[in-house]
């Protein structure tokens, strides 16, 4: 479960997040939507603990962000728009780095990481270092990671950049099986089609405020007109202009 209170970010005079109340639950896949600057990306960036807030609360899986990060953290994953890996490692190196990290048995990291990377296709790069991989390569393996490790919260900013069609399609379907597995996940996107068709509830962030919440359904019937034959897309611009 991860459960935002409160939340509020400032930079100088300029508030970023303004009192963001939110909370997602276990199995539920969270879309967070906006335009550029609204928010979304600075709020996740707390709720990963990179940043710390101006006020307000971040909990995860019962830990709180402030007073417990080690555990809050070990609770969590966080894929962002630039996926960042260690470039002298290789494939393999990365994958058995995350495992050890994360206290996971040697007997589980051999039999899962070969399934992992054939899932993904990178069984023949695995050997490879990743300073040689390239953006999608990279994003997969991240994710992998993230598959390995079955944390109970996953942050995703944008987490379709720079993977191919059959790549994303894949990740549609393994975003499913986290919830379905008892995960919270909270997905930035600004593919509004995949948010409508994948998310079990979306909320809408504008100028640092949360402007609407709720299931697609709840959410469209916000913006004029009637709600079946309006997309999200449709709606979220309506919202937001």
């Amino acid at each position: 479960m991860i459960e935002i209170k409160n939340l509020t970010k400032t930079f100088g005079s300029f508030t970023a997040v303004d009192k963001l109340d939110l909370r997602v639950e276990p199995g539920e896949i969270f879309g967070f939507l906006g335009p550029n600057g609204a928010g979304k990306t600075t709020t996740v960036k707390i709720l990963s603990g990179i940043m710390r807030p101006t006020s307000g609360s971040v909990s995860v899986a019962g830990f709180d962000l402030a007073s417990d990060p080690l555990a809050a953290k070990r609770a969590m994953a966080y894929i962002p728009d630039e996926p960042f890996v260690y470039p002298k490692l290789t494939g393999w190196e990365f994958m058995r780095f995350i495992g050890d990290l994360y206290s996971l048995p040697p007997a589980d990291q051999k039999k899962r990481i070969p399934e992992l990377l054939e899932m993904f296709e990178l069984s023949a790069h695995s050997g490879e270092l990743l300073e040689s991989y390239s953006h999608g390569m990279k994003q997969k393996l991240l994710i992998a990671s993230v598959l390995l490790r079955r944390p109970k919260a996953v942050l995703f900013d944008e987490p379709t950049v720079g993977l191919d069609p059959k790549s994303i399609r894949r990740f549609k379907g393994l975003l499913t099986d986290m919830a379905r597995e008892g995960a919270a996940v909270f997905m930035c996107t600004h593919i509004l089609d995949m948010a409508e068709k994948l998310c079990h509830t979306v909320g809408i962030i504008y100028r640092g405020r949360l402007i609407a919440r709720g299931t697609v359904a709840e959410v469209k019937k916000l913006a004029s007109g009637a709600a079946g034959e309006r997309s999200l897309e449709d709606v979220f611009l309506e919202l937001t202009e």
